[in-house]
């Protein structure tokens, strides 16, 4: 099969119900929680994707057994210090940062030395934002110089401590956590805004966690030692995953779409927040909680008059999967200069996201002008594309294939997009749905 796509003409009008894939983040954050509880954890309507098979792999080879069901994962946990891995297990990450960063928390007090590994992908990526805050509850862990693979060793002798996290990673802020479960005493982390699923999923589990919640940033308190039984679960629909559907249907003529069974936590609605303040009208319906979650419906609708936007930075971290991404996309057809400042993270992603962001932005003629990890994107309301465009080399990032599909059906040209396989990592089922939508693609 070949591992590119072709597109060469815009998606007609539609008017749809949809269900998007299941949250990746919620998905890996119970397979590793279930692994680590006493008894069996039931989770349903859990992502099959790449990144969260290689987490079931992952406890698999830490000792921990599973099994599927029909639609429910049965996970037998064997509580909070039950891992035993064979002698130099090597446990393969693949492209999940999410779950490389985060095992390494949950991996507290084993016995046996284990080896993180990862894709080419992941093995650029900075893992000292973990590991140096570890170290400091006692892990012994050994790296190439910050960068997989990771070699690590528990402690029966963890102290808790006070942690700044200023980056706004929630994947920092959960390997803390997790190893802070395993540590006596109370952890304290002082942490700049980001998603709280791992806090939300302990309040469900009854564990001794209090958030005091700040206009900036959380103070985080975990008490550890504390075993907490198997659970149930029923993962909701991803907004990463939305948006880009989302950004499809705005940019589309004539159509309408709703999206059933989001996850919309507070947390995660920076697309949203920033899309209608570019003039989208997007509304959440039938909103309600499920386990600290808000899930809702997304209905959205096509617009042609967008507006340009000064994106306030302190949306970033609710936005992290779509800035710039599939945002650019509306900048780029936005009228007057939409402006996006502190993007660092972006680079720290699967793969270079702002640079590639800029690339891709000027491939289709959007003047952009950068300043360190600022950018300014001048729209172009009458944009058109009539060109050929070859879209490779962006380390088979899968956000970077799905925003270059979502471009091609809506601006136009003639399109070939490689790495067609990327999208098993997170949204094995994404040409499906555009193909029920209508789209051609080849």
């Amino acid at each position: 099969m070949p591992n590119h796509i072709f597109i060469n003409s815009k998606i007609n009008s539609y008017k749809k119900k949809i269900e998007v894939t299941s949250d990746k983040s919620i998905s890996i954050r119970c397979v590793l929680l279930a692994s680590i509880a006493a008894g069996i954890s039931r989770i349903s309507n859990l992502l099959e994707s790449e990144d969260v098979l290689n987490s079931l792999k992952a406890i698999k080879k830490l000792g921990i057994d599973y099994k599927k069901i029909k639609n429910i994962y049965e996970i037998r946990g064997l509580g909070l210090n039950g891992y035993n891995p064979k002698k130099n297990t090597i446990v393969n990450a693949g492209n999940s940062g999410t779950l490389a960063r985060c095992i390494i928390g949950i991996c507290a007090k084993i016995k046996n030395k284990i080896k993180i590994v990862g894709d080419k992908s992941l093995s650029k990526r900075d893992f000292s934002r973990v590991t140096e805050p570890l170290k400091n509850f006692g892990l012994k862990i050994k790296s190439k110089n910050g960068f997989l693979p990771v070699q690590i060793q528990g402690s029966n002798f963890l102290r808790p401590k006070n942690f700044l996290e200023n980056k706004g990673s929630a994947q920092i802020k959960t390997s803390i956590i997790f190893c802070a479960l395993n540590t006596p005493g109370t952890t304290v982390i002082k942490a700049k805004k980001s998603r709280n699923h791992t806090e939300l999923l302990l309040k469900n589990l009854k564990l001794p966690i209090k958030v005091k919640s700040k206009s900036n940033y959380d103070i985080i308190q975990i008490k550890g030692l504390n075993q907490f039984k198997g659970f149930n679960y029923d993962v909701p629909g991803d907004i990463s995953s939305a948006s880009f559907f989302i950004v499809l249907t705005l940019l589309a003529k004539k159509s309408k779409l709703l999206i059933k069974k989001v996850n919309v936590n507070k947390t995660r609605l920076g697309i949203i927040k920033i899309l209608n303040m570019m003039n989208a009208k997007i509304n959440l319906k039938n909103k309600r909680l499920y386990k600290g979650e808000e899930i809702a419906d997304i209905y959205v609708k096509s617009i042609n008059n967008f507006k340009s936007i000064n994106c306030p930075s302190a949306l970033n971290s609710s936005a992290i999967d779509e800035l710039i991404l599939i945002i650019c996309l509306i900048a780029a057809k936005a009228k007057g200069v939409s402006t996006f400042k502190k993007l660092g993270e972006l680079n720290k992603k699967e793969s270079k996201r702002l640079d590639i962001a800029i690339r891709f932005l000027k491939m289709i003629g959007i003047k952009t002008i950068r300043k360190k990890d600022n950018i300014k994107v001048y729209g172009n309301p009458k944009l058109n594309l009539k060109g050929k465009y070859d879209v490779k080399h962006f380390l088979k990032d899968h956000r970077i294939f799905m925003m270059s599909t979502i471009a091609a059906l809506t601006l136009g040209g003639e399109w070939k997009i490689h790495d067609k396989n990327s999208i098993k990592t997170s949204f094995p089922k994404f040409l499906n749905i555009l193909n029920n939508l209508g789209a051609k693609i080849s």
